[in-house]
């Protein structure tokens, strides 16, 4: 090769790292030079030679990023144009076995040596160019199955590699490869591990936005929506409203889909499901949003298909909603015989939306709905046709779904109640006459009964008018006015017809009388006994209107008590939501009292345990506006908790909790003066650490101890409910400072980490939040943490090996309880840093606990534990510390903690000896270049933390990041970067950076050209 041809392809090699020059002149004029030599060889040997130079930097600099740009697309230019098919069939007619172009092989085979290079610079731009040239080349292009398989088995063995960067390029330049109808498929089954182990979050994005959808792969990406990292949940989501058609997933998916991206902790995971993937939804559907609700089940997730029509609604203008108005008639409302869920299910989403509007919307309303009166007629029309099924037709499933789906639409419709107009009187007394009649009436199905009777006290203001309207409901329902007959009376009725008869023979005989008198011509005579026969006449239809009653049996008006589990269930509904909306400073009356006697009390001993639940809810509730009921009654709550179903216990302990939370544990005082608890073991189990101190003067112990005896065995119940219900429950007491207790606290440690709770959503979330507020929120919170550090190691020291504990990593715990009582973790964390904190006290806890015993295997967890801890820098402290590190020396033999150890001693050493010097000597500079950083910017000269000490920002995440997690921010996210919130530097400050930071390859390149 002559000189020329070297200095244009070292002169391509540094025209191409600016980005101004236009790269396709570029490449044609280099190809125009290639193919005119003879010998390529030499050109393929000098290519690399410069390429090298490439390919050792791994930073992602613009003029490397623009040459690796130009070597992808000069390679790829040998390959025939997508157009060009006639003459690329004409040329495999006349040549079928002929090779990729020469140079193309030798650039793939030349980077797949370089992909074991021990460089991971070298390896990480070996990989991006290999996904260039894949991703440069054509839709039609093909390549030597050899040289496939080359690439594959090399990709494969890169995305494993050490950094994250590595991984994501082999990992995109998979993405041609791939054959998703092929079942093993290693370049799927690699992605699928990738998207389910790797640890670094953009290797994870990247093979998101490259993973080709099947039913293989649709399960993996769902699971990534609920990824820990947002910008991966936010990517599964773009990932799903893209490549995934909505009949592609199955209902309970789509619904959960739904239930999470809505209900997303961050803002742009949520625009994400709103912006994007409701939109794709509804493109693929035509638009047709009823359709939309077909798809989700709504009688199951009627909330969540409520919320998905309000997120679709706020993206659209108001003209479009009101010309979307379903299937509305004249009267504004959807005609009785073509109502369905979706329907009524998208009418009432529509007119809460435009509800929510304020002023803007009431307009607009008026357009979707009715009058209240209207309304209240067009509800009533509708629930009185709701069948009441027999036994018989309930074994009928047909008729079971019709009588659920006209319930379902009930509550939609009795839900729209709450966006009607109600100001004018007229429209809120039908609806209140409505609903009223409703709850009276014996056929409303009882799914309705709570809330129908929520609707009612929301249209009554006041609550002494709420207690009225109830208990007369209550009253009707539950005695009802009856009509008794009472039976015919024999003897009565028999001497009614002797009087009859002897009637009517005196009127037989007046009239033949009164003939012979006519015919006698003694009218005188005959007019007497006309006058007698009238009046005979009249004795006779009296008594006949006698007879005539008494055969009629008398029918009474009798008000007769109804007891079955049915009507009780009913009372009880309505009773509970009574209490449930009254004002917490609202006492009980005399109606309260009357029905706590008449209906309460006595249904808690019914044999259904529908009834008992209900009734144990209504008591618990009712003893939230009563003192004296509470003290009363609380005996009865706490027998309940411990011997009735488990339903029941669950609601007797929720009253329990919610009781304690009001009047604290003074109620056990009070309550224990009249009445005594039965405790459930011997209360030994638990110190007299139980309530703080403000309560502990007046409460028996043994009263306090059965308590949280109870409590602590419900932890340890097999029945997840009651332990969750139990574990929440502490929580909010401990949080509220009703109970002080370290050994409670390490309880709830133990379960939460336990293995066995592990499937508990529920209780997992609910202690995870807890144990962060708890300890953020007082010093004091953090020494009963720390008082529970020692006994919560000890009991997963000590577990058994068949014990789910044993499976617990120690150094986890330790690590989360060094989190929770670190000093900067604290919501207003002290000024004084001579202070003595809570690490203080647990530094020397561990110091004591490993001078018992220097050989114990936990010696070495203290010992590496010390040096995260943020101690004081009192002097008296650090002597203490420094005191027992020195014994400590002398007695640990092991030799990783020994290293530990000393290391923390010297720590304390050198910070005393700090304290020590004149403060004139801290602001002597150490050399002159620090001294022009200190000049140049103050904030620099600000003393950074000691190697035990944490700024308090590090505290914010709760634990210490791994190295794992800091090897995953190596990676610089390329496939969709996201962007940081920084302070923006102005225009002059940004180009200035941007020229020091921008790397030229010519300095090397000549370098190594003089040196040659």
């Amino acid at each position: 090769m002559t000189a020329d041809t070297e200095i244009e392809l070292k002169e391509a090699f540094q025209r191409a790292q600016k980005g101004h020059n236009n790269k396709a002149k570029l490449v044609a004029s280099l190809k125009s030079r290639y193919n005119k030599l003879e010998d390529k060889t030499l050109f393929h040997e000098e290519f690399v030679h410069y390429l090298k130079y490439v390919m050792i930097v791994y930073k992602r600099e613009p003029a490397v990023e623009n040459v690796i740009e130009f070597v992808a697309k000069f390679a790829t230019s040998f390959q025939p144009p997508p157009n060009a098919e006639d003459e690329q069939q004409q040329e495999e007619e006349e040549e079928e076995d002929e090779d990729d172009h020469p140079f193309l092989s030798f650039i793939f085979n030349f980077l797949l040596e370089s992909h074991k290079a021990n460089n991971h610079a070298v390896r990480f731009r070996a990989c991006q160019l290999v996904n260039k040239l894949l991703g440069s080349m054509a839709e039609n292009a093909q390549i030597d199955d050899d040289l496939f398989d080359r690439i594959h088995q090399a990709m494969l063995v890169r995305v494993t590699d050490k950094f994250p960067n590595v991984r994501i390029q082999a990992a995109l330049a998979m993405t041609r490869l791939q054959q998703p109808r092929d079942p093993d498929c290693p370049t799927i089954n690699a992605y699928m591990l990738i998207l389910e182990n790797d640890s670094n979050a953009e290797v994870r994005r990247a093979v998101l936005s490259c993973i080709a959808m099947s039913p293989r792969t649709l399960p993996k990406v769902l699971k990534r929506t609920r990824d820990i990292k947002e910008n991966v949940r936010k990517l599964a989501y773009q990932v799903l409203a893209d490549k995934v058609h909505i009949k592609a997933l199955t209902i309970a998916q789509r619904v959960l889909l739904l239930q999470q991206g809505l209900h997303d902790t961050s803002e742009s995971v949520r625009e994400v499901v709103c912006n994007r993937l409701l939109p794709a939804w509804l493109l693929r559907l035509d638009g047709n949003m009823i359709e939309l609700l077909h798809r989700l089940d709504v009688e199951n997730c009627a909330e969540t298909a409520m919320e998905t029509l309000k997120a679709i609604f706020k993206n659209k203008p108001m003209e479009e909603l009101l010309q979307n108005k379903g299937q509305l008639d004249n009267r504004k409302v959807i005609p009785l015989d073509s109502i369905t869920c979706e329907t009524m299910l998208y009418w009432r989403a529509l007119c809460e939306f435009l509800k929510g509007k304020g002023d803007e919307g009431e307009e607009a309303l008026e357009q979707v709905l009715p009058d209240a009166a209207t309304y209240a007629d067009y509800l009533s029309g509708y629930l009185k046709e709701v069948p009441v099924l027999t036994e018989e037709q309930r074994a009928d499933f047909s008729q079971l779904e019709l009588v659920m789906t006209k319930e379902f639409i009930s509550q939609q419709l009795i839900h729209l109640i709450g966006c009607l107009d109600t100001n004018e009187e007229g429209g809120r007394k039908r609806v209140l006459a409505v609903l009223q009649g409703m709850l009276a009436l014996p056929q409303t199905p009882s799914s309705l009964v709570s809330l129908l009777t929520e609707k009612l006290l929301a249209l009554i203001p006041d609550d002494q008018r709420r207690i009225q309207a109830v208990a007369e409901i209550i009253s009707d329902v539950r005695e009802p006015i009856m009509e008794a007959s009472q039976p015919v009376d024999e003897k009565k009725s028999r001497r009614q017809q002797v009087k009859l008869a002897e009637v009517k023979v005196c009127i037989m005989e007046a009239k033949q009388a009164l003939e012979d008198c006519i015919a006698a011509q003694d009218f005188s005579r005959a007019a007497e006994l006309k006058d007698s026969i009238v009046a005979l006449e009249e004795q006779r239809n009296q008594v006949l209107e006698e007879i005539s009653e008494s055969n009629q049996p008398v029918d009474k008006e009798v008000h007769a008590e109804k007891n079955d589990p049915e009507t009780l269930l009913r009372c009880l509904t309505m009773c509970a939501e009574l209490l449930k909306q009254m004002n917490m400073k609202t006492r009980t009356g005399p109606t309260i009292s009357a029905l706590m006697s008449s209906l309460i009390l006595p249904s808690i001993a019914s044999a259904h345990p529908a009834v008992r639940n209900m009734a144990v809810v209504c008591l618990g509730t009712c003893t939230l506006h009563s003192r004296e009921l509470a003290k009363t009654h609380m005996v009865l709550l706490l027998q309940i908790a411990q011997l009735d179903e488990v339903k029941i216990r669950i609601s007797a302990l929720r009253a329990i909790i919610d009781l304690l939370l009001l009047f604290g544990f003074q109620l056990l005082s009070e309550t224990a003066s009249t009445q005594t608890v039965q405790p459930a073991q011997s209360p030994d189990k638990l110190e007299g650490d139980a309530a703080t101190a403000e309560d502990r003067a007046d409460i028996p112990e043994d009263t306090a101890q059965s308590i949280l005896v109870m409590l602590s065995e419900f932890l340890d119940s097999e029945v997840s409910d009651l332990r969750t219900e139990t574990a929440e429950g502490l929580a909010k007491l401990m949080y509220t400072g009703r109970i002080s207790s370290a050994k409670l606290l390490s309880r709830l440690v133990l379960l939460w980490y336990n293995p066995v709770t592990e499937d508990d959503v529920r209780l997992r979330h609910c202690l995870g939040v807890f144990f962060q507020l708890y300890a953020r929120e007082s010093r004091a919170h953090q020494e009963i943490v720390e008082e529970s550090f020692l006994p919560t190691v000890r009991t997963l020291l000590n577990a058994p090996v068949t014990s789910p504990l044993a499976e617990v990593d120690v150094s986890n715990v330790v690590e989360l309880l060094v989190e929770l009582t670190r000093p900067s973790a604290l919501i207003k964390p002290s000024d004084n840093t001579e202070e003595v904190c809570v690490h203080d006290y647990l530094a020397v806890r561990m110091c004591g606990e490993m001078l018992k015993d220097p050989t114990a295997p936990e010696v070495r967890l203290f010992a590496k534990t010390l040096s995260n801890l943020e101690l004081s820098r009192g002097e008296t402290v650090r002597e203490d510390l420094t005191t027992l590190l020195q014994k400590l020396v002398q007695v640990v033999k092991d030799r990783v903690c020994l290293r530990a150890l000393e290391k923390m001693l010297h720590q304390l050493v050198d910070s005393k000896e700090q304290a020590e010097v004149p403060d004139t000597s801290a602001l002597q500079p150490l050399d002159v270049n620090a001294d022009e950083a200190a000049t140049e910017d103050p904030s620099k000269s600000v003393k950074r933390p000691k190697r035990g000490q944490r700024k308090a920002s590090s505290a914010k995440g709760g634990r210490r990041p791994s190295r794992r997690a800091e090897s995953s921010e190596e990676s610089d996210g390329e496939n969709v970067p996201e962007s940081v919130p920084v302070v923006r530097p102005s225009r002059r400050a940004k180009t200035a950076a941007l020229e020091k930071t921008k790397l030229d390859l010519n300095p090397l390149i000549n370098q190594e050209a003089n040196v040659s």
